[in-house]
């Protein structure tokens, strides 16, 4: 894992990367900026075209890591811009899209080319376009749509920028601009190889890449499972493979969680947050987490909202679980294995703070979470059995 910094759409952006990892599925997986196409993953096809130090990249051929202090502009960065806005018009006016997947490379290219055309050669288009490809249009539209911006631009007085305003030669990107975020700040999280205490984490917050919203009910009052929930060793202690390393606050709370998934297991040991609202008996706990062994990363977010049931005797505990998970262990963390073990790991906290609410601190807990495969195959069956049921009877019901 390496820890970049660069910038991303005029923001300054940090973060833990595998040295595989190519610009584009960073951008797209982290980032959560989906403009970026990915068509041939080869960099041939352009539709994962975007600005990298103000200069057309392939995104699918770039490493992520070679980017650091670079400043990157995708499709999304470029809503305002005036070029792209007038490309954007003259794209619909000649009708140069029809299902709309290469537009943003193409967008980004042809941004390119009225900046530096002096006039609007129909050649020059072609070719300066050819990087890349689409199936749907001919291209007659994209080369017309092109050409009517750079004859208004010209005619208004705008000239062409000679190379753009290319200053470096080499590979581009090879120059990296400056960047405002070049050095990470004592907020951002340490690079894993520096990693040598839960100490050096800092609780950054993100956006999940996958959020799962859950519930379940137990036989107690709003007020008495708030005033678990603000017991941070009790909630650790009902949360199964987990426990504290240190006295905890609400600020910080250091402490592991174990899990295991087959034959693979993860310690995962990290530091998080917790921020609560009595009024609204909510709240939010926000960690980070580092496998040393498998040099993976998580960071989640769990936000929880009480709910009154039967008057006041119980509640409806309501969960929303976001995370993110990068190294070794998100090759094998797919959305169903995921899925199962957060509905393992949920019904076993539920049991667990039901013992804790009427027993005490002495109810046993169970181990921690486990998914094995022999589960997952009965798990996938028995919910596909359950939809057909839910099918047939559907029918029914229509028929009669």
């Amino acid at each position: 894992m390496n820890n970049i910094g660069l910038t991303v759409n005029h923001r300054a952006v940090h973060a833990l990367v595998e040295p595989r990892t190519s610009l584009a599925d960073f951008l797209r997986d982290e980032r959560n900026l989906t403009g970026t196409n990915l068509g041939c993953e080869h960099g041939v096809c352009g539709a994962c075209t975007l600005l990298l130090d103000g200069v057309p990249a392939r995104s699918c051929i770039t490493f992520a890591v070679s980017c650091d202090g670079a400043d990157v502009t995708t499709i999304e960065g470029l809503d305002d811009d005036e070029i792209a806005t007038e490309l954007r018009a003259a794209f619909s006016r000649e009708h140069a899209l029809q299902c709309g997947y290469c537009t943003p490379g193409m967008l980004v290219s042809a941004r390119d080319l009225v900046k530096r055309l002096p006039d609007a050669d129909e050649q020059a288009i072609r070719v300066g376009m050819s990087g890349n490809l689409c199936r749907c249009t001919g291209y007659v539209g994209i080369v017309r749509a092109v050409q009517s911006v750079i004859t208004a631009r010209r005619a208004r007085g705008i000239a062409a920028e000679h190379d753009a305003g290319r200053k470096l030669i080499g590979p581009v990107g090879s120059g990296h601009a400056a960047c405002v975020s070049a050095k990470p700040s004592a907020a951002m999280v340490a690079p894993v190889e520096t990693i040598t205490a839960v100490a050096q984490l800092v609780i950054p917050d993100f956006t999940p890449s996958t959020v799962l919203d859950r519930h379940f009910d137990v036989a107690h009052s709003p007020a008495k499972v708030f005033a678990m929930f603000e017991d941070i060793a009790a909630v650790a202690a009902c949360l199964p493979g987990a426990s504290l390393t240190g006295t905890p606050v609400p600020e910080r709370v250091e402490g592991a969680i174990r899990v295991r998934i087959g034959p693979i297991s993860a310690n995962f040991s990290g530091a998080a947050r917790v921020e609560s609202d009595a009024a609204q008996l909510s709240g939010r706990i926000l960690g980070i987490g580092v496998d040393q062994r498998s040099r993976s990363q998580t960071q989640g977010e769990i936000r929880y909202r009480l709910l009154p049931l039967q008057d006041g005797a119980a509640t409806r505990v309501e969960l929303s679980i976001g995370y993110s998970l990068t190294g070794m262990l998100a090759q094998v963390g797919r959305s169903g294995l995921v899925r199962d073990l957060a509905a393992r790991l949920i019904a076993e906290f539920a049991r667990n703070l039901d013992r804790r609410l009427s027993h005490g601190a002495n109810a046993a807990v169970a181990p921690a979470a486990e998914l094995n495969g022999i589960s997952l195959v009965f798990g996938l069956l028995r919910d596909r059995a359950t939809r057909a049921l839910r099918r047939v009877i559907g029918r029914g019901d229509t028929a009669s």
